[in-house]
């Protein structure tokens, strides 16, 4: 009967030693599972329109690429985190949205995506480049209302900036409750504990005074529409519109997210 233990044992370690093995590489990949940057040459120009501007940020350790769309007599500003994948040569294609609608738009790429130099390497440095970006443009609009969006990974940046700066608006699109919630979901067997990178739009939220419109695609197979429902419910000013039959990369199609877009842009004029 020694025998057969002896093997359950030797199962049961190796077991162990691959888990371990696992998730110790998980713990080292984050940035490579979580941020898919698509690079651009230094000298890449942009051709979005004469009245796009490309700006430069420098934070520590690296110089952030932006575009600022202005426009005479623009209603305000619109500061838009963009997801996880690509860069501003894709993420900027619908300033025509924003030029119709009458706002300013104000878009980075963060660390190693586009012509941004440097490599994303903590949360804390994220944040604090968002913070940076938007010390730059939301001064120029003083007295105009100004407004924080953000995309998919972008929300939880949207969500802690908007709560420290409180913006007239803030618009979370296809947003999660945390990445610990989300990777609790679809890497169950991963503990919570190895998140480098916990991004908890939950915690930050419930901060935000002004109005959070969640805007969010009834078929998103990558967040389930659950979370943005769960963050609209804890915003002192939530609000959520699901878009029927949208999913997670097709959100800017919908003639539903476009008019409730604009609709809480207009709202967003108004003295509160």
């Amino acid at each position: 009967m020694r025998r057969p233990a002896r093997w359950f044992v030797r199962i049961g370690l190796i077991a162990v030693a691959l888990w371990l093995t696992l998730i110790s590489g998980v713990w080292c990949a984050q940035e490579r599972l979580l941020f898919h940057p698509a690079v651009l040459p230094r000298d890449h120009s942009f051709a979005f329109g004469e009245d796009v501007h490309e700006v430069t940020i420098s934070v520590p350790g690296a110089t952030l690429s932006a575009l600022h769309l202005r426009q005479p007599m623009a209603h305000g500003l619109v500061v838009f985190l963009h997801g996880n994948a690509g860069n501003l040569q894709g993420w900027f294609s619908k300033a025509d949205f924003w030029r119709s609608a009458g706002w300013d738009l104000f878009m980075i790429d963060y660390r190693g995506y586009g012509k941004s130099t440097g490599e994303i390497s903590s949360e804390a440095e994220l944040r604090a480049d968002v913070r940076a970006a938007w010390d730059v443009v939301a001064p120029q609009y003083q007295g105009r209302p100004r407004v924080i969006v953000g995309r998919s990974l972008g929300t939880a940046l949207a969500a802690g900036l908007a709560a420290d700066v409180q913006p007239e608006l803030t618009v979370l699109v296809s947003p999660y409750r945390s990445m610990v919630a989300l990777g609790s979901e679809l890497y169950p067997w991963v503990p919570s504990f190895l998140a480098r990178y916990p991004l908890r739009t939950d915690e930050d939220v419930p901060r935000i005074d002004g109005p959070v419109l969640v805007l969010h695609g009834e078929a998103d197979a990558l967040i389930p529409v659950s979370h943005g429902e769960a963050l609209a419910e804890i915003a002192p000013q939530g609000s959520i519109v699901r878009l029927p039959g949208v999913g997670h990369n097709d959100v800017q199609e919908s003639p539903v997210y476009r008019s409730a877009l604009v609709h809480a842009l207009n709202s967003a004029r108004q003295p509160r």
